[in-house]
Protein backbone atom coordinates (compact mmCIF):
# COMPACT_ATOMS: atom_id res chain seq x y z
CA UNK A 1 0.00 0.00 0.00
CA UNK A 2 1.73 3.57 -1.21
CA UNK A 3 1.25 6.09 1.24
CA UNK A 4 -1.03 9.12 0.99
CA UNK A 5 0.68 12.79 1.12
CA UNK A 6 -0.33 14.81 3.37
CA UNK A 7 1.69 17.49 3.48
CA UNK A 8 1.57 20.45 1.55
CA UNK A 9 5.00 20.50 0.12
CA UNK A 10 3.72 16.63 -0.60
CA UNK A 11 0.69 17.59 -2.29
CA UNK A 12 2.31 20.53 -4.21
CA UNK A 13 4.79 18.11 -5.48
CA UNK A 14 8.00 18.58 -3.53
CA UNK A 15 11.12 20.52 -4.40
CA UNK A 16 10.37 20.72 -7.92
CA UNK A 17 7.36 22.58 -7.10
CA UNK A 18 8.63 24.82 -4.17
CA UNK A 19 11.44 25.91 -6.44
CA UNK A 20 8.82 26.81 -9.25
CA UNK A 21 6.84 28.81 -6.77
CA UNK A 22 9.70 30.86 -5.45
CA UNK A 23 11.30 31.49 -9.27
CA UNK A 24 7.51 32.75 -9.93
CA UNK A 25 7.19 35.00 -6.96
CA UNK A 26 10.46 36.61 -7.60
CA UNK A 27 9.96 37.04 -10.86
CA UNK A 28 6.93 38.92 -10.18
CA UNK A 29 8.88 41.14 -7.62
CA UNK A 30 11.50 41.80 -10.01
CA UNK A 31 9.02 42.82 -12.90
CA UNK A 32 5.60 44.08 -11.79
CA UNK A 33 5.92 48.09 -11.21
CA UNK A 34 3.29 47.88 -8.50
CA UNK A 35 5.64 45.96 -6.23
CA UNK A 36 8.56 48.14 -6.81
CA UNK A 37 8.66 48.69 -3.11
CA UNK A 38 9.23 45.85 -1.75
CA UNK A 39 12.01 44.95 -4.88
CA UNK A 40 13.98 47.96 -3.50
CA UNK A 41 14.39 46.03 0.02
CA UNK A 42 15.79 43.41 -1.69
CA UNK A 43 19.39 43.01 -3.09
CA UNK A 44 19.65 43.40 -6.63
CA UNK A 45 20.64 39.48 -7.09
CA UNK A 46 17.80 38.20 -5.65
CA UNK A 47 19.34 34.90 -5.47
CA UNK A 48 20.07 34.95 -1.61
CA UNK A 49 16.10 36.10 -1.42
CA UNK A 50 15.00 33.13 -2.93
CA UNK A 51 17.48 30.38 -1.66
CA UNK A 52 16.03 31.61 1.75
CA UNK A 53 12.83 31.73 0.89
CA UNK A 54 12.66 28.09 -0.74
CA UNK A 55 14.37 26.67 1.92
CA UNK A 56 11.78 28.36 4.65
CA UNK A 57 8.71 27.01 2.32
CA UNK A 58 10.21 23.39 2.13
CA UNK A 59 10.19 23.04 6.30
CA UNK A 60 6.71 24.99 6.70
CA UNK A 61 5.25 23.36 3.86
CA UNK A 62 6.43 19.95 5.75
CA UNK A 63 8.99 19.18 3.64
CA UNK A 64 12.84 18.79 4.85
CA UNK A 65 13.60 21.60 7.41
CA UNK A 66 16.49 23.15 5.36
CA UNK A 67 16.42 26.68 6.53
CA UNK A 68 15.94 25.65 10.23
CA UNK A 69 18.66 23.74 9.49
CA UNK A 70 21.06 26.33 8.17
CA UNK A 71 19.74 29.48 9.78
CA UNK A 72 18.03 28.30 13.01
CA UNK A 73 14.57 29.20 14.07
CA UNK A 74 13.10 31.59 11.43
CA UNK A 75 11.77 34.05 14.09
CA UNK A 76 10.13 35.66 10.74
CA UNK A 77 9.23 38.74 12.63
CA UNK A 78 12.75 39.66 14.80
CA UNK A 79 14.67 38.82 11.00
CA UNK A 80 12.57 41.19 8.83
CA UNK A 81 12.61 44.17 11.86
CA UNK A 82 15.49 46.05 9.94
CA UNK A 83 13.17 46.59 6.54
CA UNK A 84 10.01 49.02 7.35
CA UNK A 85 6.65 46.63 6.35
CA UNK A 86 3.57 48.78 6.41
CA UNK A 87 0.19 47.44 4.47
CA UNK A 88 1.44 48.49 1.63
CA UNK A 89 5.39 46.51 1.64
CA UNK A 90 2.53 43.75 3.05
CA UNK A 91 0.53 44.14 0.28
CA UNK A 92 2.86 43.88 -2.36
CA UNK A 93 4.27 41.02 -1.22
CA UNK A 94 0.68 38.69 -1.04
CA UNK A 95 0.40 40.16 -5.17
CA UNK A 96 3.42 38.35 -5.95
CA UNK A 97 2.48 35.48 -3.70
CA UNK A 98 -0.86 35.55 -5.18
CA UNK A 99 0.23 35.62 -8.84
CA UNK A 100 2.69 32.32 -8.09
CA UNK A 101 0.36 31.04 -6.23
CA UNK A 102 -2.47 30.76 -9.22
CA UNK A 103 0.31 29.26 -11.45
CA UNK A 104 0.56 26.43 -9.52
CA UNK A 105 -0.88 22.95 -10.29
CA UNK A 106 -2.83 22.02 -7.18
CA UNK A 107 -6.27 21.15 -5.56
CA UNK A 108 -8.19 24.75 -5.22
CA UNK A 109 -8.67 24.37 -1.21
CA UNK A 110 -5.28 23.43 -0.59
CA UNK A 111 -4.28 26.66 -2.38
CA UNK A 112 -6.79 29.12 -0.32
CA UNK A 113 -6.15 27.32 3.00
CA UNK A 114 -2.21 28.44 1.76
CA UNK A 115 -2.79 31.57 0.48
CA UNK A 116 -4.83 32.45 4.03
CA UNK A 117 -1.82 31.09 5.83
CA UNK A 118 0.73 33.44 3.85
CA UNK A 119 -1.35 36.22 4.11
CA UNK A 120 -1.67 35.63 7.99
CA UNK A 121 2.33 35.55 8.24
CA UNK A 122 2.55 38.62 5.87
CA UNK A 123 0.61 40.39 7.79
CA UNK A 124 2.45 39.16 11.03
CA UNK A 125 5.45 40.69 9.38
CA UNK A 126 3.61 44.44 9.59
CA UNK A 127 6.12 46.85 11.73
CA UNK A 128 5.21 50.51 10.69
Amino acid sequence: MTKKPTAPYELMGGEAAISSLVDRFYFYMDTLPEVQGIRKMHAKSLSNAKDKLFKFLSGWLGGPDLFVQEFGHPMLRRRHLPFAIAQSERDQWMLCMNKAMAEMQMDDNLRKALLDALDHLATHMINQ
